[in-house]
């Protein structure tokens, strides 16, 4: 698999008020953006970029006994990301708990031509640089996966060992 050095993604494309968490099962990015909403880092209703191979958007076999994320604890967040969750089917509670007001998948090469405003939560996914994705240019999603990063609140970044070379992950 071809990955494109890490000096590709250095440069000026992060802001110093901006959280960046990277990972590697992609589920714990639920834990983070309740860490990230409870914590004021970003307010709850911003619209989630998702860019990543899979939907992730399976419903969990356990549901939250809470109404909003104001009543979910850091705790109950943990415990929920590392035993109920999975890496298909973290996305629908953070929509069903109001984090987020919606969510616009980001998977095919025409996905890529979109703009986002300056207010959402940027969620990757390293996947979408596996050898299964190469039709995408590269180059593509290097470039607008920058100018994304740019104008995101708050990011999340996983480099999913089940999908994933992590040499790869990591290199990107």
């Amino acid at each position: 698999p071809r990955a494109e050095p890490v000096e590709s993604w250095q440069g000026d494309w992060q802001r110093p008020e901006q959280d960046i968490f990277f990972f590697d099962n992609h589920n714990h990015a639920f834990f983070f953006w309740c860490w990230g909403v409870k914590t004021r880092r970003f307010p709850a209703g911003l619209p989630l970029v998702h860019v990543d191979q899979h939907k992730d958007t399976r419903s969990p076999i356990t549901a939250l006994s809470v109404n909003g994320w104001e009543e979910l604890t850091l705790d109950e967040a943990f415990c929920y990301t590392n035993n109920v969750l999975n890496v298909g089917n973290f996305i629908p509670p953070a929509l069903n708990l109001g984090i987020f007001s919606g969510v616009r998948q980001v998977d095919r090469e025409e996905d890529f031509q979109l703009d986002f405003e300056s207010d959402f939560v940027l969620d990757i996914d390293l996947d979408i640089f596996s050898p299964e994705m190469e039709y995408i240019p590269h180059e593509l999603k290097v470039c607008k996966l920058k100018a994304w990063a740019c104008r995101a609140r708050f990011i999340t970044v996983a480099t999913s060992p089940f999908f994933m070379d992590q040499g790869s992950a990591i290199r990107i």
